[in-house]
């Protein structure tokens, strides 16, 4: 398992032109990039997901898609703004396109936040759970207007959070991704063999 690779969805939950949960993200996945991971980046400014529909969704031809880099991924990275202790809607509406696909995977949120971000840690970390997903157990939060400047990391100790991230999100996105494939091809009575074909 030391030379698998890891296969990160990365999410960027703001559609703001100068968002500096972009930055972040960005930041991230070009390190786990230069990591050996394998990343994917979702960035609903640059390409507008619609609001999600029960009705129609399936059929749409954005879908299957979006759908094939979520089964794909091993981690998916969620970032947002804190809107009113609540994360924002264009990541709820990310969220609300799957449920199943979550099942098994990492989650590990990043957070913009004028305060600490604690109340929308905690609502990701639910979604998760509903999901049947596992979590990382610390969240990385950092303030709009001193931890980024310019479009760039201003600040060595949010640089070393997302260090820290980066690490982890590797290191248990392996163990928890191997899992999820034995548990899947295996036979035991784990969660997972709902999902067993």
């Amino acid at each position: 398992m030391a030379d698998s690779t890891c296969n990160v969805l990365l999410v960027v939950g703001s559609l703001h032109e100068k968002s500096v949960t972009r930055v972040v993200i960005n930041h991230l996945a070009g390190n786990l990039s230069a990591d050996g991971c394998e990343v994917n980046t979702l960035d609903f400014h640059e390409d507008p997901l619609p609001l999600f529909n029960p009705d129609t969704v399936w059929e749409q031809d954005f879908y299957p898609e979006l759908k094939r880099k979520v089964v794909a991924a091993d981690v998916i990275v969620l970032g947002t703004p804190d809107y009113h202790g609540s994360i924002s809607s264009t990541l709820k509406n990310f969220l609300d396109h799957f449920w199943k696909e979550f099942t098994g995977k990492l989650f590990a949120t990043v957070v913009a936040s004028h305060e600490k971000g604690l109340t929308v840690h905690d609502q990701l970390r639910t979604v998760a759970r509903q999901c049947y997903a596992w979590v990382m157990p610390y969240g990385v939060s950092f303030l709009e207007k001193v931890d980024v400047k310019e479009g760039e990391i201003a600040s060595d100790e949010l640089k070393k959070r997302l260090e820290m991230l980066q690490n982890d999100l590797q290191v248990y996105g392996k163990l928890l991704a191997s899992q999820r494939s034995d548990d899947l091809a295996g036979t035991a009575p784990g969660f997972l063999a709902q999902l067993r074909k």
